[in-house]
């Protein structure tokens, strides 16, 4: 078998603009043959892939999959570079493909997740299943993120928003299964999309983060009635606490359908409990949106049009 050498590695990826990696493994399965290793890059869709890498994935769409039995769920994360692409049909289906995947996976980390075989061809990796991918649609791709949830003794809601600008899964722990508990962790779920909680409960939140809050309430709340006594002073910043939590934790937050305005989420699972004469906790929930967090290219099709012609 001919060595594989790091300048056979470099003509290899100047020839076809494919990854330090996937050129290296190319040659060893060729022999050091240039040619088979570029028709072997080509096959698998890695050729092209890598110049397309630098380029800004923050469009996409986010997927859930549930198991049959309704007791495993995962929300996974797929990008694109444009929303044109996103809405296209066959990155919609690859990214439910990556979900099925994921469902499954014994992975703890992307890392590991992008080296396990893909189940739909087992000859590739997850990674260069992304690649040949890219290589098809023709801009770039990226599985950014994925989450799985198991609750054994309950099930696992899931929710997706604006065909896949939002997805969410819920964890109901509950002894009665029903339509009516089912639709109950839906609504939970849509309720999760809409106002963007950051903790499930209040027992989730930083103690840190409370007595940070304290502080700073307190100072601002002094500044504003310097006169008042530490009760007030007190009553005041609690007040102004409750209210953040009441925003930031899902369970505290206004259910977004109660009748009264005014019901908690929390008020309204125990009501849906109590109907069914059932047991039911929500332990958790897990909210991806696409893109958050990633800058976005902003795209001007006139000035690229002009920047092609010269102008």
């Amino acid at each position: 078998m001919a060595a594989v050498t790091a300048a056979m590695v470099k003509e290899l990826r100047e020839m076809t603009g494919a990854g330090m990696m996937d050129c290296k493994k190319a040659l060893a399965a060729t022999d050091g043959d240039m040619d088979k290793a570029v028709e072997f890059l080509r096959e698998k869709g890695l050729a092209g892939a890598a110049k397309k890498a630098g380029r800004i994935a923050a469009e996409g769409m986010v997927v859930t999959n549930v198991s049959e039995d309704g007791k495993k769920a995962v929300v996974v994360e797929v990008n694109a570079e444009t929303d044109f692409v996103a809405k296209n049909e066959k990155f919609r289906s690859y990214a439910a493909d990556v979900a099925a995947q994921a469902l499954n996976t014994s992975a703890k980390d992307m890392d590991s997740f992008m080296e396990e075989k893909w189940e739909k061809d087992p000859s590739l990796t997850v990674k260069e299943a992304l690649s040949s991918q890219i290589a098809i649609i023709g801009e770039n791709m990226n599985i950014r993120r994925f989450e799985q949830i198991t609750e054994a003794n309950g099930f696992v809601a899931s929710y997706i928003h604006a065909g896949g600008k939002i997805g969410v899964l819920v964890d109901v722990e509950t002894d009665v299964v029903n339509d009516e508990i089912q639709d109950m962790a839906k609504n939970v779920a849509m309720q999760a999309a809409a106002l963007k909680p950051l903790y499930t409960c209040r027992d989730e939140v930083d103690a840190e983060y409370i007595e940070r809050e304290k502080e700073i309430l307190t100072a601002a709340a002094k500044n504003e009635k310097p006169d008042a006594n530490d009760k007030i002073i007190s009553g005041m910043v609690m007040g102004r606490i409750n209210k953040e939590l009441k925003e930031i934790c899902l369970l505290d937050q206004v259910y977004v359908k109660a009748e009264d305005g005014k019901q908690s989420v929390a008020n309204y699972v125990a009501a849906v409990a109590k109907a069914n004469g059932a047991a039911i906790k929500v332990k958790k929930f897990i909210r991806f949106e696409t893109g958050e967090g990633l800058e976005k290219k902003n795209e001007d099709f006139a000035a690229e049009v002009a920047k092609q012609m010269g102008q």
